[in-house]
């Protein structure tokens, strides 16, 4: 699922197009012990809700890429994909992508841009510090009805081979920041035994607690989700795409009257966790 967070968070593919590596939001940033239970009966689940960008935390392992010879490849991708970084578009198979175009424009900045279905579906930045040793990232996520936007900082962790652009190497995320508005923010309301969800950027669902499978509109993957109730003011959500599941994001309000999101991607194994104070 996409993410807002990330997206937002995706969509994922926390840090959406940052790696094409899908977590998305939809609501969905995700944590690895969601279920705090509510002690008051003031604290609900409805409402609209923006997550604290600076709550994220992260439990993955490091984003991998290798810029050299003409080749980019995403090693850490999901599934990983290689194309040749001359600024054109070049097919890939990813939910979220099908072609992809890598342009170098200097020794410590790239440009990435995805489409799917021949429309621009999102634009990442990358930027390398002189040292090497942090890399700065902003991102455009244009897939959904309404933009969603953010930038986030990595710091290396395994280093370039030689003669590689200094982007390659081993990089570990350390923080998330200038999101806007739109890929925070989501909306739950529950109504008898349904669960509607709405996010910032456009994506929605109607979904019956213990129901089937039921489409995320505006998830251009096709990902669909089903929910169950985990408690009066906590739910779980699964995520699947072709059948398979992908991702598990678990929501919950605290008796601190916050929102406590978990969402773990189930195919690269990595985890998201993050609060939210409802607007």
């Amino acid at each position: 699922m996409r993410n807002t967070i990330t997206a937002v968070l995706a969509a994922a593919s926390l840090l959406a197009l940052a790696g094409c590596r899908q977590t998305t939001t939809e609501g969905n940033a995700t944590t690895e012990n969601a279920a705090v239970p509510a002690s008051s009966a003031a604290a609900t689940i409805d409402g609209t809700w923006k997550a604290d960008i600076d709550s994220v935390q992260f439990d993955q392992k490091p984003d991998e890429y290798l810029l050299q010879a003409g080749q980019y490849s995403c090693k850490s991708c999901v599934p990983s994909y290689t194309v040749a970084a001359d600024g054109a578009f070049h097919p890939v198979s990813l939910p979220y992508a099908d072609s992809i175009a890598v342009k170098v424009v200097d020794d410590h900045n790239i440009i990435r841009t995805a489409k799917k279905g021949g429309r621009q579906v999102g634009e990442s930045k990358l930027t390398v510090s002189a040292d090497g040793n942090t890399l700065n990232g902003s991102f455009t996520d244009t897939s959904t009805s309404t933009t969603g936007k953010g930038g986030f900082v990595e710091t290396r962790v395994g280093a370039p081979p030689a003669g590689a652009h200094p982007v390659s190497g081993q990089w570990k995320p350390t923080k998330l920041q200038d999101f806007n508005a739109e890929a925070l923010t989501f909306t739950f309301k529950m109504e008898d035994d349904t669960l509607h969800m709405t996010s910032g950027t456009g994506q929605s669902y109607d979904a019956k607690f213990g129901g089937p499978d039921v489409p995320i509109k505006g998830d251009i993957a096709g990902t669909t989700a089903s929910v169950k109730k985990t408690g009066d003011n906590s739910f779980q959500e699964i995520d699947k795409r072709g059948g398979k599941v992908v991702g598990v994001f678990d929501f919950s309000v605290g008796a601190d009257g916050k929102g406590h999101g978990s969402f773990e991607n189930k195919e690269d194994g990595s985890k998201i966790t993050y609060t939210a104070t409802k607007q």
